[in-house]
């Protein structure tokens, strides 16, 4: 009996060491760190979540990117005073030469300078023969020298004018984000003055995915007055017809996608569908020439036929094995469907 009990003593011990071992500190794996949600990169697929991501970006960059003062240029509005001469304030549009003429000084280069730096000097040209340490305040009343265009598929295209060097995250956000039918890329069309200066190239062109996505600061380029903006718009397919849900659907990369990826986007085919019928709708864009290009899905979809690529524009249209004559009908009536897009993205 003794020694049963000292048996079962020893087993005991043994299972207790062995789960102190298993559940030790020193034998545990170093612990899974949790990333806050805040810092996770988002999976971006539609429009809303890049505009989203726009935002967020923007918003941690706002007052730390580009020149704390920006210079001053030709036809910028300037408000001069000053202090105990009243006579002398002036509001003055800086000409074409990038000159402004003042009371007591005459002409005075404005252009390329700072407010703080014309202050200085229009402060030390009245000190050399008028005035004891004048008090002289330059404000940029109008801004017209440093636009910015920004076009494409944005909400608000337009000329936006910038007080000091941008950065591309913060002029897609000046123009409202990015419109529904945008691309995955932007251009950047430098000005003619940097680019033949050598500093700059004339278009780079950016990935959004990458800008938003990656964290990347390199790829949020700096953008300077007299640069293009341009978002190019996404290639659109549509599939009509005998499928689930017929529709206009978005291509955002530049890869084109196959009859059978356009079919699975609008959700397959219905009972009713002729296989055999199908037609691609092809317009050429330099032409207007229209193309109708003959698909047998059911080979396809056996492996008896290749799966065609589609092109932007290109009409995917699913006759009913009943209604021959609705196809011209139907066909015209997809270049019409607009609202509801669907994004796809690869």
């Amino acid at each position: 009996m003794r020694c049963k009990t000292g048996l079962f003593r020893q087993a005991w011990l043994v299972g207790i060491a062995c789960w102190l071992c298993t559940a030790s500190p020193l034998k545990a794996g170093p612990p899974q760190m949790r990333v806050p949600p805040e810092l996770e990169k988002p999976a971006l697929q539609t429009t809303a979540e890049y505009n989203r991501r726009l935002a967020q970006l923007e918003q941690s960059l706002r007052g730390t990117a580009g020149d704390a003062e920006g210079q001053i240029g030709p036809e910028d509005l300037l408000e001069i005073t000053i202090l105990g001469a009243e006579e002398l304030n002036r509001t003055v549009r800086v000409n074409n030469a990038g000159e402004i003429s003042l009371p007591l000084i005459g002409p005075l280069v404005a252009a390329g300078r700072t407010a703080r730096e014309l202050e200085l000097e229009i402060g030390r040209r009245l000190a050399e023969r008028y005035m004891r340490d004048p008090q002289v305040s330059v404000f940029l009343k109008e801004l017209n020298s440093r636009g910015v265009a920004v076009f494409g598929a944005v909400a608000r295209p337009g000329v936006y004018q910038v007080r000091r060097r941008s950065s591309l995250v913060e002029i897609l956000s000046l123009a409202g984000g990015l419109a529904e039918d945008a691309g995955d890329r932007v251009l950047v069309t430098r000005s003619p003055e940097r680019v033949l200066a050598g500093e700059l190239a004339p278009v780079v062109e950016v990935h959004l995915k990458d800008l938003l996505q990656s964290g990347r600061p390199e790829l949020d380029l700096p953008i300077w007055p007299g640069d293009v903006v341009r978002v190019p718009r996404a290639g659109v397919i549509y599939v009509v017809g005998e499928v689930h849900k017929p529709g206009g659907f978005l291509l955002r990369s530049n890869e084109n996608i196959s009859v059978l990826q356009s079919l699975a986007l609008a959700e397959g085919l219905t009972r009713t569908a002729a296989r055999s019928r199908a037609r691609i709708i092809r317009t050429e864009a330099s032409t207007g020439a229209r193309q109708e290009i003959p698909v047998d899905l059911g080979r396809i979809l056996d492996g008896k036929a290749p799966d065609l690529l589609l092109q932007p524009r290109d009409i995917v249209f699913v006759p009913n094995s009943a209604a021959r004559g609705a196809f011209y009908r139907s066909a015209e009536a997809a270049v019409g469907i607009v609202s509801g897009l669907i994004v796809f993205r690869r």
